[in-house]
């Protein structure tokens, strides 16, 4: 099995260390977006924002996409919208989800092109 090289040195680069301690998140933006990728960490959630990536869908039309059930989807989608990663709009009895903004395509967009490397 392979090792992953590890430093034999005792000695700290402090310059180094203090040059990037500026740049680290503090530890409540660290969770925040641990928790932001964990939404990332499901094959369903990813799919449904892929679904809503070309089109905005309402429960049904995912649930028919997905072969789920809508209550599946009406629960992916609470955590998907609580996280600010879906949005949804009212016509009438339906309910259209849809991206919440460009940034979540980028995500996707990224994600997706460091698989393809």
């Amino acid at each position: 099995m392979d090792r992953l090289p590890v430093c034999e040195c005792e000695s700290v680069h402090g310059d180094v260390v203090e040059a990037v301690r500026p740049q680290l998140l503090n530890g409540d933006e660290a969770i925040d977006l641990a928790s932001l990728f964990k939404l990332f960490g499901d094959g369903t959630r990813v799919r449904i924002l892929q679904a809503l990536r070309v089109h905005e869908l309402c429960v049904c039309d995912l649930a028919a996409l997905l072969g789920m059930t809508k209550s599946a989807i009406s629960h992916q989608l609470k955590a998907l919208r609580l996280s600010n990663l879906v949005r949804f709009r009212r016509e009438g009895q339906n309910v259209f989800y849809a991206l919440a903004d460009e940034h979540v395509e980028k995500i996707l967009d990224l994600g997706l092109d460091h698989l393809r490397e």
